[in-house]
């Protein structure tokens, strides 16, 4: 299995920002956060414009797919976390928590979920729908999640102030691409890897700053190898538990087999664009982002190795039969 080259370029990055964290620190003269904000703002332009109002109604009609989907990315997930949460009671514990949470709250990702599902042969066309139709929903139903258990001390969690960035920075821009998707949705064809490289690039400088100000804090200090092992462990876990449930649920609904495969890809993937974007908004400034941000960075990691191997095998059974 070839290591995937943003993953690699993630571990760069944080390399960077232990060496050199001046740039994203506080008192840094470069403007990475107003940086950061017009990237994002166009990351979710071009989005739009990837969107086709006539594929999003027909996407409609396999209803239950959708359903299922749509509750393991923003229900399953987030009900097993938080079954585990009376064992982290305290406020440092909650703070140990909440990354987990988080990563559990977000929507699925569009690219590496529709790929994975091309390879190993399932319902392109609802992967497509559902990868594209979860950032959307993520917008209102992740900032719910996390108000719930933000804790006081940690800032002012004003949901109606969050929404209003939302709205400017994210919903904004994307449904001004829907609107000129039938004008400009040509372009985003035709400079489709120029587009990629620019949203993983305005990632990679969120993450930057994100983990410059954790180290500068130190952070991490208390997080050990061993602390890495166990977060990579529940992690996983996580995910086969998620997987495992969709494939049940799956079978208990009389799923065909490109059905149940979409299920499962597209309900165990987490957007590691959106958890990005949305630790930038959600937590106040006096929040560990860096700390926020570790779990889902391990899980991005994790996500499209085991997939990869799931994928290449399902695609040569179906091949083969």
């Amino acid at each position: 299995m070839k290591i995937d080259r943003f993953v690699l370029a993630i571990i760069a990055t944080i390399t960077i920002a232990y060496f050199f964290p001046y740039w994203g620190s506080k008192d840094s003269t470069v403007p990475l956060d107003l940086i950061g904000s017009i990237g994002v703002s166009l990351i979710f332009f071009f989005y739009g414009l990837k969107l086709s109002p006539d594929k999003i109604k027909d996407g409609l009609k396999n209803w239950r797919l959708h359903v299922l989907v749509q509750s393991s990315t923003f229900l399953i997930f987030p009900l097993i976390v938080l079954g585990f949460k009376p064992f982290f009671l305290s406020e440092e514990g909650l703070t140990l928590w909440l990354p987990f949470l988080f990563l559990a709250a977000l929507p699925s990702t569009v690219s590496s979920s529709v790929v994975m599902v091309s390879i190993a042969k399932g319902n392109i066309p609802a992967a497509i729908f559902n990868a594209s139709i979860s950032g959307l929903i993520g917008i209102a139903i992740t900032p719910l999640w996390m108000e719930l258990f933000i804790p006081p001390t940690a800032g002012n969690f004003d949901l109606g102030a969050i929404y209003i960035k939302l709205i400017i920075e994210i919903l904004v821009p994307v449904m001004l691409g829907i609107a000129l998707q039938r004008y400009w949705g040509k372009f985003t064809n035709k400079y489709k890897s120029q587009l990629t490289l620019f949203d993983k690039s305005i990632i990679l400088l969120i993450i930057y700053k994100s983990f410059a100000e954790s180290f500068e804090d130190n952070v991490f200090s208390s997080v050990s190898i061993f602390d890495l092992f166990l977060i990579s462990g529940i992690i996983i876990g996580l995910f086969y538990s998620v997987y495992f449930l969709t494939g049940l649920i799956s079978n208990m609904l009389n799923f065909n087999t490109e059905d149940r495969i979409t299920a499962q890809f597209c309900g165990t993937k987490k957007s590691l664009v959106h958890g990005t974007v949305f630790s930038k908004i959600l937590f106040p400034s006096s929040f560990p982002i860096g700390l926020i941000l570790l779990p889902l960075m391990l899980f991005h990691a994790m996500q499209i190795f085991i997939i990869s191997i799931i994928a290449s095998k399902r695609g040569r059974r179906q091949t083969i039969s």
